[in-house]
């Protein structure tokens, strides 16, 4: 599949909140009240057990010759991540252990090409930046592939997702979708599609005649999820499989819900790479594949709930 263009990214909210049948997991940046303790691995029934997939994993000696030198020799992959969004990066109930559907790839991949991961946990608009700094080598924070994004860095794109919006259980401030946002204070993380599309729906509004959105943007979901429990804001635009997550976990399915009906602006998600470094793109493109080939990648999504959004190739770029 050379572009994303004709993937069905109108995915029913209904269909995947079926599909996202986890239970609670917690972690210090974005506590889940009621929660049972967990891991990482080891069988806890809060999180899906996910060591046997990664523990299968082996090295392509092809692939991995096809990584720079300096990485290679290194034996490390920095992973640039923002560790609050479940299911995709978030903590286990340690505190410190990073799990999730991206973390579980992204150390899939690195597997493939001989390396292991050392995970940094930044502010979402702080990722590129750190990846041409050379801070980290890769990102992978559920971050849209966009036109605009592949200006400044390349991505190789691992699944297809979109927008959704969040509101507060029995929905008192009656919002049926984007079209009923006008005059509504609305929470989003900086830097992200989100707030794009915030922004985009309030200068709409305005163009109707009707009032503008009062956005609230901030660094991190969990505060955007207690000024909704508090009724500071009456909905939070975000990522479909965190939102469907978050309403399915956050005390007991009781405290949100998600609006019904397709996706916004649905997308791909795209692992960063920094354009200096095509070979290390590619490599990981290929990594991906064989994941993809061998059957690993599904077994990942699957046991994170969110095989919906699954690709049968990974494409360089593939974000419009």
């Amino acid at each position: 599949m050379s572009s994303l263009r004709s993937l069905p990214v109108r995915v029913a909210v209904a269909g995947l909140a079926a599909t996202l049948a986890l239970t609670a997991c917690g972690g210090p940046s974005a506590p889940q009240p009621g929660d049972k303790a967990g891991g990482a691995s080891g069988g806890s029934p809060t999180v899906p057990d996910t060591s046997a997939i990664l523990a299968a994993v082996t090295k392509d000696d092809a692939l991995a010759s096809k990584i720079p030198a300096e990485l290679a020799g290194a034996g490390v992959l920095k992973v640039g991540s923002y560790v609050q969004s479940a299911p995709n990066n978030f903590y286990a109930a340690d505190g410190t252990t990073v799990i999730g559907s991206d973390h579980d790839l992204i150390t899939a991949v690195a597997t493939k090409l001989g390396l292991r991961i050392e995970y940094q946990n930044q502010d979402f608009g702080a990722l590129i930046t750190s990846l041409q700094s050379a801070r980290v080598d890769v990102t992978i924070a559920a971050m849209n592939d966009t036109a605009e994004r592949q200006k400044a860095i390349d991505f190789v794109d691992y699944l297809t997702s979109g927008i959704t919006i969040m509101i507060k259980k029995g929905n008192p401030a009656g919002i049926t979708g984007p079209d009923t946002l006008c005059g509504k204070k609305i929470a989003v993380v900086t830097g992200t599609s989100q707030q794009e599309f915030a922004e985009r729906t309030s200068t709409d509004c305005q163009a109707r005649g009707q009032a503008a959105l009062a956005v609230t943007v901030t660094d991190s979901d969990s505060q955007n999820q207690t000024q909704l429990r508090t009724g500071r804001i009456d909905a939070i635009v975000n990522d479909l499989p965190s939102a469907v997550y978050v309403s399915r976990t956050t005390q007991n399915g009781e405290a949100f819900e998600v609006v019904p009906g397709d996706v916004i602006d649905g997308a791909p998600y795209g692992i960063g790479v920094n354009k200096s470094k095509p070979q290390l793109r590619d490599a990981i493109a290929g990594a991906l594949d064989a994941l993809i080939a061998d059957g690993t990648y599904g077994k990942i999504l699957d046991a994170w709930g969110i095989t919906s959004g699954s690709l049968t190739k990974a494409t360089v770029n593939g974000g419009k």
